[in-house]
């Protein structure tokens, strides 16, 4: 099916929108930190499971309290379920197993990918137009993100079982990708943001719920105060708060440009690390975040209308 791209004389950006794309930049890119704080005692299927049973239940009284509606044809409650199951539950999985084996750092390298994922996902399944300009600013933008943690890399050992890890966060990256083109069709035939984030969270529960009790995992929970502050933060901030800040930039930007967000993550994880943990900044990360951020400036940039 063909659907329409983001137009080329779309409205320039207003604040609404540049405070929803900080918004999403800085939530997301802490969250980092707290996902790493997950691994450990509690398998990671069943932390994500924990984390998306709360932030379901605020998103269903959050859309209550609304009066927004919840009732939609059976044909869109697959394509929830689609979003639940790549935006909200396996995505995740997919990167606490990668993140096992694999440097932090890395992992938010694979994860910026998306932006020139969703060009592609895009062009293939629904022939979108990619704009070079914006194809162009999300390549600058990754190479930044790969000087910056090129050391990391250089450094990781690929040997067997970080090449596994490496395939599942591509794998997660994908779900992600995949889930972001479907929300965005879904705004387009007219569903409201916080309903799709509801349902779709509502249906990760379940798939979530249903895998581990496939694989057997006891459903423990960590009583650390480590383990639950970041339990709250992913469930309340990086899930409910930024997804709906994300899916309203969606609905603005389109999902291109909308997923561009996501190769700033690392750049807010180096300074949160720059301040907590002291990492030590090098001329190539330096060289690195210029990058990351003048890719950032070119995909968002829209010359004046004439």
């Amino acid at each position: 099916m063909r659907t329409a791209a983001v137009p080329a004389s779309s409205p320039a950006l207003d604040g609404t929108t540049l405070a929803l794309y900080a918004a999403v930049v800085l939530v997301w890119g802490v969250s980092w930190i707290a996902l790493k704080a997950h691994l450990g005692v509690v398998a990671p299927e069943v932390s994500a499971l924990w984390r998306f049973m709360i932030a379901a239940a605020i998103m269903l009284a959050w859309v209550g309290a609304r009066g927004e509606r919840m009732r939609f044809p059976l044909r869109q409650h697959a394509a929830f379920a689609g979003v639940g199951l790549c935006m909200f539950s396996f995505n995740f999985v997919l990167f606490y197993y990668g993140g096992i084996s694999i440097p932090s750092g890395l992992l938010a390298v694979v994860f910026s990918l998306a932006s020139v994922l969703n060009l592609v996902l895009g062009a293939l399944l629904f022939r979108q137009r990619v704009e070079g300009r914006v194809a162009a600013g999300a390549l600058v933008g990754t190479l930044g993100v790969g000087f910056l943690f090129w050391p990391e890399i250089a450094g990781a050992g690929f040997d067997r079982d970080a090449l596994a890890g490496l395939g599942l966060c591509v794998m997660g990256t994908v779900l992600f990708c995949c889930g972001n083109l479907v929300t965005g069709r879904l705004q387009r035939e007219g569903a409201p943001v916080l309903a799709i984030n509801a349902w779709g969270m509502v249906y990760s529960v379940a798939g979530l719920a249903a895998f581990c009790l496939a694989r057997g995992q006891p459903l423990v929970v960590e009583w650390t105060a480590r383990y639950l502050g970041a339990l709250l933060f992913l469930a309340v901030f990086a899930s409910v708060v930024a997804f709906a800040c994300y899916g309203a930039l969606i609905r603005r930007i389109g999902p291109a440009r909308g997923a561009y967000a996501t190769v700033l993550f690392p750049v807010v994880a180096l300074t949160v690390s720059t301040v907590v943990e002291g990492y030590a900044w090098t001329g190539l990360a330096a060289a690195g975040a210029a990058l990351a951020l003048a890719g950032n400036a070119i995909v968002l940039w829209r010359p004046a209308a004439r």
